[in-house]
């Protein structure tokens, strides 16, 4: 079934390159990152304890569709900026019955992240492919609580992310076992004006 929606998704031009196979390989390495941080599985849903994850640029579906029927305990908000994307999010959440516990927010997140269904919410942010660096970190810090923890995919050659630009967010850069991925906890509570307008990012990008 999630190869069949992700098929979908490629049709419809959201999918890059590369085989569904490697697509939700890769995405299912989220999840791992994620239980070597937050160190919860099935017995958080039984609590009560669900882990809520925020997947940012999340159109195509990847990783969080692949990595949400792989972990049903999860809930997550999947956040595009693309009416026609977030469409396919809520019809593909529909095909995977997961309604119940994901929910599509259409929007930019540099400005959702000021509100407050959204503001320093989230356990987790996951991010492939969204933007650069500092645009992935300011935009994303301000959905994480103070404990929560940023994801990103990163390329082969990995990418700078200066440790002073990322505690002026709050953000600290932690160890994970797969060297794919850059992972920052949020340490501290987000500046009210964190994160900027795209505009202002763009004049004077935090790094």
């Amino acid at each position: 079934m999630i190869k069949d929606v992700l098929d979908r998704s490629r049709q419809l031009g959201f999918l890059g390159p590369g085989s569904i196979d490697d697509q939700i390989e890769h995405s299912l390495r989220f999840g791992a990152v994620l239980d070597e941080i937050l160190q919860v599985g099935t017995d958080a849903a039984v609590m009560g304890n669900s882990p809520v994850v925020a997947d940012i640029g999340a159109g195509g579906g990847v990783p969080s569709l692949p990595l949400l029927v792989d972990r049903p305990w999860l809930q997550a908000v999947l956040i595009d900026a693309s009416q026609r994307r977030c469409s396919f999010l809520v019809w593909a959440c529909a095909e995977l019955s997961m309604s119940d516990r994901v929910s599509v927010w259409c929007g930019r997140v540099e400005e959702l992240a000021h509100e407050d269904r959204a503001r320093a919410t989230f356990d987790a942010v996951v991010a492939r492919g969204f933007g650069p660096p500092a645009t992935t970190a300011e935009c994303g810090s301000g959905l994480l609580k103070v404990g929560g923890h940023l994801i990103v995919s990163e390329p082969p050659e990995g990418r700078e992310w200066p440790s002073a630009a990322m505690g002026d967010i709050g953000l600290k850069q932690v160890a994970v076992a797969d060297s794919g991925f850059a992972v920052f906890g949020a340490v501290a509570a987000q500046r009210p004006e964190v994160p900027r307008s795209s505009k202002i990012q763009q004049r004077r990008p935090l790094f």
